[in-house]
């Protein structure tokens, strides 16, 4: 890797995008007049300022709606996505469990505003169904096809998976659901702004979106809900006022839905560029890791993956120690969500990752304001981290010895 020729913009530089993205100041721009001049209320129909806002939410659902292909009236606005994922899950399970049945079929990777629903749903008497996943994150396609029943009511799958960036089979796994006749949710929080994944090419019934992953505000986000082939019909988790088709009550967020909208069209007219850039600019911080350093691992497939997130265990060293040692660079050592514990992931756990590499790994997330510079900065600091922690290191000088730890008997006291 050459050294780049300029300095980040700022430190610590920022690559823990799949947690969070900084809102655009295009997306911004858009959003300021809702807060302090057209400030009304979208369900306000007997004055301008209502109307106004109605127009602007209006506006934004047919921006959504055209970034993944479906009509403008499918497009339901929720506070972010983990109530997109909760209203899917929750709405489907509960409306068509006594005349369908209450199998269910996820993955045993999926986040936790999806896993945590559907494990809730076991509680009440679902059968779940957990896909196992090979080493790249993703599951067999085989073993997915013979899970279905008679009885199974929806199938729930994330898209770019947040810790490790592999991209679930989506679309060939709604071609099984249509043929089974099974409604297909799609947690697609992360992705869209580099994948152009279209519900009907797709065969999504439902689809959960995210605004503060895709560039624009946090407090925001989208469930597409199929009207057609087949109507989709979900059961509201909350009483109010009538709103969104009476999936989702309660006034809406104009400000943050102008915002969202507004990142959804930029999502859509940048995002074949923006997969170009970020791909090489992790390329770049991948291979100067992997010229620099030996017993690291990429966590992850190798190119069916997100374009600007690499997950990589650096074995002999611990994650968090990894992080201290690098306060200039604002990284991850796993899904923000769960990050406030200890355990180890279960998505690295889902993947087969030993107990000698599960509390090493280190989630770096690219974004659209990541510059080279930002790159090669954050792998000089990582660097200089990772190389004082293997000097003292036990394990890793045993290794260069040539000893084979998976031979020693180790005793405890």
């Amino acid at each position: 890797m050459s050294v780049a020729t300029e300095t980040p913009a700022q430190t610590p530089v920022y690559l823990d995008n799949s947690s969070t993205t900084r809102t655009d100041p295009r997306v911004l721009e858009e959003m300021i007049p809702y807060f302090s001049q057209a400030y009304g209320n979208a369900h306000s129909r007997s004055h301008a300022y209502g109307w106004g806002a109605e127009k602007a939410v209006d506006q934004a659902r047919e921006r959504v709606a055209a970034l993944i292909g479906s009509r403008d009236s499918e497009i339901i606005f929720t506070s972010g996505g983990t109530e997109s994922c909760n209203l899917a899950i929750f709405g489907v399970a509960r409306m068509y469990a006594e005349d369908k049945g209450k199998h269910i079929i996820t993955t045993a990777v999926e986040h936790r505003s999806c896993m945590d629903p559907i494990r809730a749903l076991e509680r009440e008497g679902f059968d779940v169904t957990y896909l196992p996943v090979n080493t790249d994150g993703l599951i067999d396609l085989a073993e997915f096809e013979a899970a279905f029943r008679d009885d199974t009511v929806l199938v729930s799958a994330i898209f770019g998976n947040n810790e490790i960036g592999s991209i679930m089979p989506a679309k060939e796994m709604g071609a099984i659901c249509k043929k089974k006749g099974v409604i297909f949710h799609l947690d697609a929080c992360l992705g869209l702004d580099t994948e152009p994944v279209n519900v009907d090419e797709y065969g999504i019934d439902l689809m959960s979106m995210s605004g503060h992953k895709m560039y624009g505000p946090q407090g925001v986000g989208a469930l597409y809900v199929r009207r057609r082939r087949p109507r989709v019909r979900l059961r509201a988790r909350a009483l109010g006022g009538g709103q969104e088709r009476g999936f989702r009550h309660g006034t809406l967020n104009v400000p943050g839905i102008v915002g969202m909208g507004k990142a959804a069209e930029l999502c859509m007219q940048e995002r074949d560029a923006e997969k170009v850039r970020l791909t090489a600019l992790a390329n770049r911080m991948k291979d100067a890791f992997f010229d620099a350093l030996d017993h690291i691992y990429l966590n992850g497939h190798e190119t069916q993956r997100l374009p600007g997130l690499l997950n990589i265990s650096f074995n002999y060293i611990e994650g968090e120690s990894l992080m201290m040692g690098m306060p200039g660079v604002a990284v991850s050592s796993g899904s923000a969500c769960t990050s406030a514990t200890l355990e180890p992931s279960h998505v690295m756990r889902a993947l087969g990752v030993g107990e000698d590499l599960v509390h090493t790994s280190i989630r770096f997330s690219l974004g659209r304001f990541t510059t080279e510079a930002d790159v090669d900065f954050s792998v000089e600091q990582c660097l200089k981290s990772a190389r004082k922690l293997r000097e003292m290191s036990p394990l890793y000088e045993m290794v260069k010895e040539g000893i084979d730890l998976s031979a020693i008997e180790w005793k405890h006291d």
